[in-house]
C-alpha cells in the first residue's frame, strides 16, 4: 500500500480540517497518481472535499465509527477488520492512504511507499503525518529538484520501507 500527503517543515498536514496550502502542481501530482486507484480516508478527510463528495475516477473507501454514515459513490467501513476485508479486493500497489492523521497512523506500518510533498514552511496546524525522517525503516529513494509556487519552496519525495 501507498501513502500520499503534503507536509510542512514539522510534518503538519492540516488545520481545522483544511489543507495547509493548495499548490497546483502538488494537487496535479495527487490527481495523476491516484486516478483509477483506490483511496482510503477517514470521514473528516472526505468531508473536507468540495461538497463532501468522493473523488472522481477512484474507488473511495471511507473509515468511520458512525454506522449510520452513508456516502453515495463511496464504500463505507466501520473498523480496521472491515477495512482489511474490503482492501483484499484490490491490488495492494493500487491502494493510496490519503488521510487524515488518524488513518495515516493506523495504516503506516502496512504501507511500503510514501509519496510526500515537503513544503519549506511551518504552518499553524492541528493534524500531523508521522515523521518518516525519524523512522529508520523509511528511506528516501527519490526526490525532485526544488519546486516553487509563488514564494513557497517545496520538494516531491518518495520514501520506501526498508525490508
Amino acid at each position: 500500500m501507498n501513502l500520499i500527503a503534503a507536509v510542512d517543515q514539522n510534518w503538519a498536514i492540516g488545520n481545522k480540517n483544511e489543507l495547509l496550502v493548495r499548490i497546483p502542481a502538488d494537487q496535479k501530482f495527487f490527481r495523476e497518481t491516484t486516478t483509477g486507484k483506490v483511496v482510503v480516508m477517514g470521514r473528516k478527510t472526505l468531508e473536507s472535499f468540495p461538497n463532501g463528495l468522493p473523488l472522481k475516477n477512484r474507488t473511495n473507501i471511507v473509515l468511520t465509527h458512525d454506522h449510520t454514515y452513508k456516502v453515495p459513490g463511496a464504500v463505507v467501513v466501520h473498523d480496521m477488520d472491515e477495512l482489511h476485508e474490503e482492501l483484499k479486493k484490490y491490488d495492494s500497489e493500487d491502494i493510496y492512504v490519503i488521510g487524515g492523521e488518524t488513518i495515516y497512523r493506523q495504516l503506516l506500518d502496512e504501507c511500503d511507499v510514501a509519496h510526500i510533498t515537503k513544503i519549506d514552511y511551518a504552518y499553524d496546524a492541528d493534524a500531523y503525518f508521522p515523521n518518516l525522517d525519524e523512522r529508520p525503516e523509511w528511506k528516501i529513494t527519490a526526490d525532485s529538484e526544488e519546486q516553487t509556487y509563488f514564494d513557497l519552496e517545496y520538494y516531491f519525495y518518495r520514501y520506501e520501507r526498508v525490508k
